[in-house]
């Protein structure tokens, strides 16, 4: 059987934190909470979780909040990963946090499904954000085009180029397959045709290559 994925909650409001315990499903393990900056901190520095579930605005610290939280504990960046949680949906408040090393970030109008799901993804080292937030990381991060991006682009079909955008975006499948109207295992098949042709191997590399041509 597989082992749950241990998450530290980080959220100032002792009820939300409740709430979203009870709403996570059997695959999360809820391995401490903490309310403040230095909370956070020292909380994850000990559990070493897999992944964190961070609300963006904290009290304590310097001010700085989740990004201040992931900042850090940049040493683990590598062993754990950090989701934002909040009920803002500001471009200001996505991009600071995704700069700090976070690996995605949804809004807390989701249910506890999709958020048991979008901890699922960080964990593999996807990278997961509430549909349309991430529109305003790959403004954010891209800079210049790169020289054989439309040699790149020319290996997918109109079909995959749609399908890519919506899954860089951060939209889960069944979400694209609503969109375009399509089956969920169509939409299987077609993402990983997309990651085969661009010599990928997650939708996190995915969301990076379209930063970094700014493919929206």
């Amino acid at each position: 059987m597989t082992e749950p994925i241990r998450v530290v909650v980080v959220d100032d409001h002792a009820i939300f934190r409740s709430g979203l315990k009870a709403d996570l499903d059997e695959r999360i393990e809820v391995v401490a909470e903490a309310a403040t900056v230095e909370q956070a901190i020292a909380a994850i520095h000990e559990q070493r979780p897999a992944v964190v579930l961070l609300d963006v605005h904290l009290p304590g610290g310097r001010g700085g909040g989740g990004a201040e939280v992931v900042a850090g504990c940049a040493a683990l960046l590598g062993e754990t990963k950090f989701l934002a949680l909040s009920v803002s949906d500001s471009a200001e408040d996505v991009v600071t946090v995704i700069r700090a090393g976070a690996r995605g970030y949804v809004t807390k109008t989701v249910s506890g499904a999709e958020i048991s799901d979008a901890v699922q993804r960080v964990a593999g080292g996807d990278a997961a954000f509430s549909p349309r937030l991430a529109g305003f990381v790959l403004d954010a991060f891209g800079t210049a085009a790169v020289a054989n991006v439309d040699d790149e682009l020319d290996k997918l079909s109109a079909r995959e180029l749609e399908v890519m955008r919506l899954i860089a975006r951060g939209y889960q499948y069944k979400e694209v397959a609503k969109e375009l109207f399509i089956s969920i295992k169509t939409v299987e098949t077609h993402v990983s045709s997309v990651l085969r042709k661009l010599q990928l191997s997650s939708r996190h590399e995915l969301t990076r290559w379209a930063v970094d041509r700014r493919i929206l």
